[in-house]
């Protein structure tokens, strides 16, 4: 896989975002009052820039849930990403006939275009301290645009985020 300097969600405009999610039901998400990075997502091979703007967008929603940073934590935040090559293949045909009104023999051309693009995915993984497991994960995915300027990549970025978090068992604070 490429490295992610490209970072997830730098797409344009017209790209739609594919959230989803799912956790543990049995755990009280509001006893959650710190949180930390793990060791993983401040080493994450996305670029310096863009984890910046993705753990800031991070720190936004859980800020809006009641929650701190902390050397202590109740919980870790885990941030992964995934980017996977994909192509389409689109075959357009033409064709026509020889000979009067139909008759006789026929042509055809077969023209076909590639279109080769990139998702990309955001995984935040929500982990409680103590028992070290996995309590809540939110996913989005993204078609990726390397060419996204640095303030289309953060806004693109704080959408994804808020998009992720809409669905975490902790409503964010008005």
């Amino acid at each position: 896989m490429k490295k992610l300097a490209i970072f997830l969600f730098a797409a344009t405009a017209c790209s739609s975002i594919t959230v989803s999610y799912d956790y543990d039901k049995t755990v009280d998400f509001n006893k959650y009052k710190t949180y930390a990075y793990t060791e993983e997502t401040l080493k994450l091979p996305v670029g310096d820039l863009n984890r910046d703007r993705m753990m800031q967008a991070v720190d936004a929603e859980m800020a809006a849930r009641g929650m701190t940073k902390s050397t202590t934590p109740d919980a870790l935040v885990d941030l992964q990403v995934k980017a996977k090559e994909r192509t389409e293949a689109t075959a357009t045909n033409t064709g026509g006939m020889y000979g009067r009104y139909g008759y006789g023999g026929g042509f055809s051309t077969t023209n076909i275009n590639y279109n080769t693009y990139t998702d990309g995915t955001l995984f935040v993984n929500v982990i409680d301290k103590a028992s070290e497991k996995l309590v809540w994960q939110g996913r989005g995915t993204k078609t990726l645009n390397e060419n996204a300027s640095p303030e289309k990549r953060e806004s693109n970025i704080k959408t994804a985020v808020k998009m992720i978090f809409a669905k975490y068992p902790v409503l964010a604070k008005k």
